[in-house]
């Protein structure tokens, strides 16, 4: 493993010429404002459960109420130059496909088009009884209407998953599935839940299409990231790591760089463009 300083020109060695899967997580979505569970300035926060919100419903209360306080906030995040970093590189050929724990769209909207979302999508949301799926933005025009005095609520401090904590849940209305009356759920991966088989089995195929992995913005503490880790370094493929602080496979990277993602990202970018040019002129 190699660190940072020096780790930039290692990882340019590391993947140059090679085809490149990515996995991102929060770190990549902070330079948007989106703030981190966990890592470098990442404020203490215990996540909701999937057996909290399924088994309560005043954690229902809660998740609602404090997304439709985020969400406006949350669903006008742009994409900063690390999202755009990665589409250019997919673009150019040398980015397979991008899977990420981040539930904020970012890589799509940045113009990534090989997109596995681990954990789902923040704007989609759907019901536990019937299936039926709706579009964010829907549910919080239903929000609106049963939660007027939401609208004069101070909005706080956004949270990793674009949500606010509040305290008032009794006066909290929830809508329900308009098509059975159901429970609705974001349709996002919860911390206790597994991540979908074919979720598995397409990200198998990405690291398999691929010659080399790409972490940027993760601690690696889920499962969901050391296991595609896991995967790259038992086929023999190297592992670059961009992360601020430690991370669960800092010991099985081939180089590990301890610096932002949108900063780091450019520099790479930089010198895999060059790297790219040298082997064309030869």
């Amino acid at each position: 493993m190699v660190s940072h300083p020096g780790g930039l020109r290692a990882a340019i060695e590391a993947l140059a010429g090679r085809r490149i899967a990515v996995l991102t997580g929060a770190g990549i979505s902070t330079d948007s404002g989106i703030p981190s569970y966990r890592g470098h300035g990442a404020n203490p926060r215990t996540p909701m459960t999937i057996s909290d919100f399924m088994q309560d419903d005043r954690y229902r209360k809660r998740y609602w109420a404090g997304s439709q306080l985020g969400w406006a906030r949350f669903g006008t995040v742009a994409p900063n130059d690390g999202h755009r970093v990665l589409a250019e590189l997919e673009r150019a050929g040398m980015v397979v496909g991008v899977m990420t724990q981040n539930v904020d769209s970012l890589h799509q909207r940045a113009g990534s088009a090989k997109v596995i979302e681990l954990h789902g999508s923040s704007d989609r949301v759907r019901c536990v009884d019937c299936g039926q799926v709706y579009a964010r933005e829907a549910v919080a025009e239903s929000l609106a209407e049963l939660n007027p005095w939401l609208a004069e609520v101070d909005a706080g401090v956004l949270g990793p998953d674009g949500d606010v904590e509040i305290t008032e849940l009794d006066r909290v209305v929830v809508p329900e599935c308009g098509v059975c009356g159901g429970v609705l759920r974001p349709d996002i991966v919860y911390f206790g839940e597994f991540i979908p088989a074919a979720k598995n089995v397409q990200t198998g195929g990405l690291i398999a299409a691929a010659d080399a992995l790409l972490v940027v913005g993760s601690s690696l503490v889920v499962n969901s990231g050391i296991r595609l880790v896991d995967r790259a370094v038992r086929g023999g493929r190297p592992v670059v790591i961009i992360n601020r602080g430690e991370t669960r496979a800092d010991a099985r990277a081939t180089v590990k760089i301890d610096g932002g993602a949108t900063d780091t990202l450019t520099a790479l970018a930089d010198g895999l463009v060059e790297a790219s040019g040298r082997v064309e002129q030869r």
